[in-house]
């Protein structure tokens, strides 16, 4: 069974920066993507950044220029950079591994931006 658990989140000002972090049990080499998603208060759940298992990444525009996926083979962790936050970005945001065929989620962590 795979352990999927982020940390990370918490409170920050509007403009301010977080980074999550999203640890994996045993290595990340086996996982097709590594994705960050999202799910505000009311609405579906979003893909927010994806990196592939050959490093390509993927945004969504909303977070284009601002938020950047990245990933430490050797710590089996995979981290979302988030910079110049807006209130907009307050949701709780989700690990999603993909080992094909399945996905592993993580139990999610708590952003909040707001003054």
């Amino acid at each position: 069974q795979v352990q999927v658990v982020e940390s990370g989140g918490g409170l920050v000002q509007p403009g301010g920066s977080l980074r999550l972090s999203c640890a994996a049990s045993g290595s990340i080499f086996r996982f097709n993507a590594m994705g960050w998603y999202r799910q505000a208060p009311g609405k579906q759940r979003e893909l927010v950044a994806v990196i592939t298992s050959g490093g390509i990444t993927n945004y969504a525009d909303s977070v284009k220029g601002r938020f950047t996926i990245s990933r430490d083979n050797a710590k089996n962790t995979v981290y979302l950079q988030m910079n110049s936050l807006k209130p907009e970005d307050t949701a709780v945001y989700y690990c999603k591994l993909r080992w094909n065929p399945n996905d592993y989620w993580g139990q999610g962590t708590q952003v909040t931006v707001s003054s």
